[in-house]
């Protein structure tokens, strides 16, 4: 199951703390958070899991809010802060990288940058083609995942960007 890549958007703007969980080393207790709030158990099968954020109703929103709120109480009780534990883990990628200096990283970052550009400037040239058009939106959204993670990498991420972008998106009225 990967909650993450496929429904991370719903779930990081319904309950950012969870999805940032599901990326890391308490991925389980996020996943038993989002079975308790839709289901109310935490022995939910991925697929029902699945199912019920492809089409959540409003009271499922509503839980998974609440739930958001009991995780982050849950994580300052046990002392975890999940912002220290990715700022840690990309600290120790950049130190690997200085002192074995392989070219395999830069390669593939310079690869992602210019098919990711590629692709927008092919997309504003041309447009979308007939045939084929999900595969390349699905391989333009992968390529800005990668590369959102390669500019974190190099030129640092801010847990107070990320905050203020939530902020704004919570600020909008729902449609």
């Amino acid at each position: 199951m990967d909650l993450l890549k496929t429904f991370g958007p719903l779930i990081g703007s319904v309950a950012p703390t969870i999805a940032t969980a599901l990326g890391g080393p308490i991925a389980g207790m996020a996943v038993k958070a989002i079975s308790g709030a839709l289901f109310g158990h935490d022995g939910a099968s991925a697929e029902d899991i699945q199912t019920a954020l492809a089409n959540p109703t409003a009271d499922q929103l509503a839980a998974l809010k609440k739930v958001e709120h009991d995780f982050k109480v849950q994580m300052k009780s046990l002392d975890i802060d999940l912002e220290r534990i990715a700022a840690g883990d990309r600290d120790s990628a950049r130190s690997m990288q200085k002192e074995i200096k392989d070219w395999i990283p830069r390669a593939l970052a310079v690869s992602v940058t210019f098919g990711f550009f590629a692709i927008l400037i092919y997309m504003l040239v041309y447009g979308l083609p007939t045939t084929g058009n999900e595969a390349l939106l699905l391989l333009l959204g992968a390529l800005q995942t990668a590369w959102c993670g390669i500019i974190a990498f190099y030129f640092g991420s801010s847990s107070g960007s990320q905050k203020k972008d939530m902020m704004i998106y919570h600020s909008k009225p729902l449609e």
